[in-house]
């Protein structure tokens, strides 16, 4: 309940000033002249005044209303190292007792945490804005943070806060901390495959404010796990390395310094950038054994591609053939089989032997030379017709030890659509290839198939009746692929509407030129929008779970479910910043959670300078958490206009804010009793000068 008294004038305040004007000249000239009743003549003039102002006695019905503030708890991966954790809990703990014991203060605690995909660092006021989000100005008695004081989004002044009311800080952690950490400055996001890419970067020290301190430290690469260089470089100096990627696509490369003394954390010790490989010019050998309508499926598929070169050669006509045709007359240049398979074959990345058959054209010792290129990791495709059941079957030459199918002798014609095996449905070549997904396929049939033993490989492809289509094998550090039927250009000319060749055979070039993306095992992990997909490719019916390391070193297992024959995948959230390892036996796959060169792990020492200018601007103060909690200040309600900070202590605004419910209303002068009293002074007036 409060009591006041106010005016409430019953004509504008500037028109009773104004009708008291000739009143107060009267009363001034009977002054001048002594009169006897002036006295009671100025009383009855200012009980009119004082009638027309109309004075109010107000009662309030009266609710105080508690003030705001705010505990801003810093839950950033900065502030999970070491003793961090438990100290802030300490500190928490002993601030809300101190608030506790303060009457009409009304306590929020809110936590800051980091958003792996945010480049702008630890964000404490804005987490302090959404807490005052619907609190009136004039009810926040301040606010206190409890943090490692790494905090990246301080204001320029205080007006910049919105409210006026002391910002205080808790600091956690030690003063003098060392720290060393790793920073990329130049990376580069593609390479051409096997040319050299530069990678720049440094280690700084942040005690040494990140100048050169002629020390050196030991920093490691690896491309996709596997180590590529450790050098030496100087401590705060630029440094590079030169490295060249191994495959197209996605080349993850790791960049690690070791530790150093008194190190506060490993987590910013490390980098990964992700450079996409791209080839430079695929060579590509293809050579058809005779003229046939498929021969030009071949070679519109390989020339449509603007990164492949493609040689090809078509034999016309074998050594043994005369017919007496003049060499002159001929328009085709010499095959020039020493050049391509003896002195040039190791630079092609892919030979085709199209319809090829065995007429003498080609040595065995070139056909062994072709083993050898693909044990030591070449690619060969062999698209097979009628002469691979014969006598002159490339599989009667060195070419068998490579070839995963042997052929019967015979051959099956009659119309058939090809299907997809159950292995097939999981290898990449041929997995969700449009049109397989129905039975029968939709797709237009073939008329031919080379009846073949597979007795290695994959078979991915087979007829109705299960003579197989399509085998690949591993041979050495190569790969091989066999295509048991010529009749695949049928699909290229939209027979009974064709067919997808064009994916299959892209597929299978890229399997066989070893794209990271068409391995049959192959174990991927990216992360995006606060959470780690890890993706699992294999051909066996069921995989293990796969083994997660954070960045922070803690590990966890994630079961992966499947999601299609041969595909599992798993989602799990992240919320550390920095480098998950993800391994599954003999896989392993890495993946970056958030920037490149995260603000966060800029510098991750306890530090009081970037709160310092926002708390002095405020009237707060900065106090060091310590190892002991008791050391926290204790907490004091203070007046605006008194200081907010001491040497044990921190103030909160006392605003003094409250709600009326109801409101009482007497006025002092009613009319009558104004009438009353101005004809009384009056009467006394007239009396006194009747005298």
């Amino acid at each position: 309940m409060a009591w006041n008294i106010v005016f409430e004038p019953v004509l504008p305040v500037y028109l009773i000033l104004l009708l008291a004007v000739p009143g107060v000249a009267a009363l001034l000239y009977s002054a001048y002249r002594r009169a006897r009743g002036a006295p009671w003549r100025t009383a009855a003039l200012g009980i009119l005044v004082l009638a027309l102002l109309n004075p109010t006695v107000r009662r309030e019905a009266r609710e105080a209303v508690p003030d705001v503030a705010a505990i801003v708890v810093d839950r950033s991966q900065s502030q999970e190292i070491g003793a961090r954790p438990e100290e802030t809990a300490a500190a928490l703990a002993r601030i809300s007792e101190h608030l506790e014991r303060e009457d009409g203060i009304e306590t929020r605690i809110v936590t800051a945490e980091n958003n792996p995909d945010d480049e702008n660092g630890t964000a404490l006021f804005a987490a302090l804005e959404e807490a005052f989000a619907d609190v009136p100005r004039e009810r926040i008695a301040g606010a206190i943070f409890i943090t490692d004081g790494q905090v990246h989004d301080v204001p320029a002044n205080a007006a910049a806060l919105g409210f006026d009311a002391p910002v205080h800080g808790l600091v956690i952690g030690r003063k003098g901390e060392k720290d060393r950490r790793l920073r990329v400055t130049e990376a580069p996001r593609f390479g051409i495959v096997g040319e050299p890419v530069k990678l720049s970067f440094r280690v700084d020290e942040t005690s040494a404010e990140d100048r050169p301190t002629g020390e050196t430290a030991t920093v490691t690469v690896t491309v996709d796990g596997v180590r590529t260089a450790s050098t030496e470089v100087g401590i705060g100096e630029p440094a590079s390395v030169t490295l060249a990627l191994t495959h197209g696509g996605p080349n993850v490369i790791e960049i690690d310094v070791e530790e150093g003394p008194d190190e506060l954390t490993m987590l910013n010790n490390r980098a990964v950038v992700v450079a996409n490989g791209i080839r430079d010019r695929l060579r590509v050998l293809l050579v058809s054994g005779e003229p046939h309508p498929g021969e030009r499926t071949w070679r519109n598929l390989l020339k449509s591609d603007p990164s492949v070169d493609l040689v090809h050669f078509t034999i016309l006509r074998p050594p043994e053939k005369q017919d007496g045709t003049p060499i002159g007359e001929l328009s085709l240049i010499a095959f020039p089989t020493r050049e391509l398979f003896d002195e040039k074959l190791d630079q092609f990345d892919l030979i085709v032997f199209d319809r090829y058959k065995r007429r003498g054209v080609l040595p065995l010792a070139y056909f062994l030379n072709i083993v050898d290129y693909v044990e030591n990791g070449g690619a060969f495709l062999a698209a097979t017709g009628p002469a691979f059941a014969s006598p002159y079957s490339i599989y009667r030459t060195p070419l068998a030890a490579i070839l995963p199918a042997q052929p019967t002798g015979g051959i099956s014609t009659g119309g058939y659509r090809p299907e997809i095996t159950e292995t097939g449905t999981r290898h990449p070549v041929t997995a969700a290839l449009p049109g397989g997904e129905t039975s029968p396929p939709s797709w237009g049939r073939w008329f031919r198939s080379i009846d073949v033993t597979a007795d290695q490989g994959d078979v991915l492809m087979d007829t109705p009746d299960g003579k197989p289509l399509m085998v690949l094998a591993h041979a050495g550090k190569g790969r091989v692929a066999q295509l048991l039927s010529d009749q695949i250009w049928l699909w290229s000319r939209g027979y009974e509407g064709g067919g997808p060749q064009a994916e299959l055979l892209r597929r299978l070039a890229h399997w066989l030129m070893k794209e990271p993306d068409l391995e049959e095992e192959n174990l991927s992990a990216s992360a995006q929008g606060g959470t780690l997909t890890v993706r699992r490719r294999t051909m066996a019916d069921e995989t293990p779970p796969a083994s997660i390391v954070m960045p922070s070193g803690a590990t966890r297992e994630l079961v992966l479910e499947e999601t299609a024959p041969g595909r599992f995948e798993a989602i799990m959230e992240t919320r550390e910043l920095g480098l998950y390892r993800i391994s599954q036996g003999d896989l392993s796959a890495v993946a970056a959670a958030g920037p490149l060169n995260p603000r966060e792990f800029a510098d991750v020492r306890a530090t009081e300078k970037l709160l310092r200018p926002i708390a002095d601007a405020t009237g707060g103060g900065i106090w060091w958490a310590g190892e002991n909690a008791e050391d926290t200040p204790g907490i004091r309600s203070v007046r605006a206009g008194h200081d907010a900070a001491g040497a044990n202590w921190m103030g909160l605004r006392r605003n003094e804010q409250y709600l009326v419910h109801a409101v009482h209303q007497v006025p002092l002068l009613t009319g009558p009793l104004a009438l009353f009293l101005i004809l009384g002074a009056l009467a006394l007036a007239w009396w006194r000068e009747g005298r």
